[in-house]
């Protein structure tokens, strides 16, 4: 939900990006793609809006404090096994200030969380690229995930 401006955020999303489509390549992940959805109303008008950006056939995942807590190489062997599952797409969704729509929440295949407090939208995207470039990272067997 939103539209991450210009700023040092956009600037490390863009670099996560940026490593996810050179470093995902051969590993069938990647390449990053950012949809901004903008619908104030709260939840219930979000949500159909979201809805509507995920791909077809995609996995879904729903960011949410209420969520599911994984560790880097737990993501990581999710998205391989969702990737192993024949899923083209994975959409992370992202809700507005109020949350996700509940209905998108049940439908997702997986609830994560980044720990129980609340991060503003533009680190929590910084945030989720950084970790999806480790998972390629952690998935190639490369030294950048010293955990």
């Amino acid at each position: 939900m939103g539209r991450l401006r210009r700023g040092p955020e956009r600037e490390l999303l863009d670099e996560y990006a940026g490593r996810i489509a050179k470093a995902g390549r051969a590993l069938s992940l990647g390449p990053l793609a950012v949809a901004e959805v903008e619908a104030p109303g709260g939840p219930g008008p979000e949500g159909g809006r979201l809805a509507r950006a995920v791909p077809p056939g995609a996995a879904v995942v729903a960011l949410d404090e209420r969520g599911r807590a994984l560790t880097s190489p737990g993501l990581a062997r999710w998205l391989a096994g969702r990737r192993d599952d024949g899923a083209r797409d994975c959409a992370f969704l992202l809700g507005g200030a109020d949350g996700l729509d509940p209905a998108l929440r049940e439908r997702a295949d997986l609830v994560l969380s980044f720990g129980p407090m609340v991060w503003p939208h533009m680190l929590a995207r910084a945030m989720l690229a950084e970790q999806l470039y480790r998972a390629t990272q952690i998935l190639a067997g490369t030294p950048y995930h010293r955990g």
